[in-house]
């Protein structure tokens, strides 16, 4: 007996060692799974709001020269982008736009450099249903100026005018579709990590009170619809991102995502609500300041955990 009382201190202390071992493994675990969750879900936002600008860039280059809209009037030779030089080109088979960035976007929040490359065969009318644009990203870096976190982007996507008909000219009670699917999109993070990504996107335009973009994913892969993106994330994990209710950008909200939420899966399953305030409550036009999203997830130990980020 006195042999096991002088022991009992001894095993209560590598009793405890342990626990707390096991305390700090599990708040390391905690803090790795909210970096990497956080981190994902800033860079896919960053990412698709920067593709679908310059999606809609495109568009309205391409309806605002007649050889390649289809138009009877509005033909021109140079076109005018924010921060950013536009030229045509209409003399081969293979048409083009070439935009050369180097400056802010139009709402002032991203420095872009790089080109962009817009192409269509000589026989086509974008206004037709069915035509296709090549979108060829050269180098494109966008720097967000907020932080200065920058994601340098290069590869090839398809936008297609599913339904036919220009933007430019839409009325209610009509509606134009749009689709954007690439498989080699590649994004270079600062942090040098690259990876490649696929987007499978569905963009349809209806007027009220103005142009209202409706967002939604179209791709799948395995068992997931409604997928809009999937690939590897830059800590190397594979994800997938699906719109489960529809982003909303509105032209009397200033162009701004509204509303709409998405969900990420693969090392973990988040999700993220958008058109919200600093509080997380849903916010309202003209569109002014800063938006946010929350995002929630359950963490290592089963807890669930939500934040509220800007974007």
């Amino acid at each position: 007996m006195r042999l096991t009382f002088r022991l009992l201190p001894v095993v209560t202390l590598a009793v405890f060692t342990t626990f707390t071992a096991c305390q700090k493994e599990s708040a390391s675990l905690e803090m790795d799974n909210t970096a990497e969750v956080q981190t994902q879900a800033d860079d896919q936002n960053n990412i698709s709001a920067q593709l679908d600008e310059v999606a809609t860039e495109a568009n309205v280059a391409f309806e605002a020269n007649a050889s390649f809209s289809g138009r009877f009037s509005g033909s021109q030779n140079t076109l005018s982008v924010c921060g950013a030089t536009a030229v045509a080109d209409t003399t081969g088979n293979l048409r083009t736009i070439t935009i050369t960035y180097d400056g802010n976007n139009c709402a002032g929040t991203h420095l872009r450099t790089g080109s962009v490359v817009l192409s269509m065969p000589s026989g086509m009318r974008w206004k037709n249903a069915g035509a296709a644009i090549t979108i060829s990203f050269q180098n494109f870096k966008i720097k967000r100026l907020r932080d200065n976190k920058s994601i340098t982007i290069n590869g090839a996507q398809a936008l297609t005018n599913v339904s036919g008909g220009l933007v430019s000219q839409l009325s209610a009670p009509t509606n134009i579709t749009h689709t954007i699917t690439s498989n080699n999109m590649s994004f270079t993070f600062e942090d040098n990590t690259q990876r490649t990504w696929h987007v499978a996107r569905q963009r349809t335009f209806t007027y009220s009170n103005g142009v209202v973009l409706s967002i939604s994913g179209i791709g799948a892969a395995g068992s997931l619809t409604n997928v809009a993106e999937w690939g590897s994330n830059r800590f190397g994990h594979a994800f997938t991102t699906s719109i489960t209710e529809p982003l909303v950008v509105r032209q009397d909200c200033n162009f701004r995502l509204t509303a709409g939420k998405v969900k990420h899966e693969g090392f973990t399953t988040s999700t993220a609500s958008f058109g919200l305030n600093a509080t997380g409550a849903a916010t309202a036009c003209p569109g002014t300041g800063t938006y946010y999203y929350t995002l929630t997830w359950t963490g290592q130990g089963g807890y669930t955990r939500t934040v509220t980020l800007p974007y």
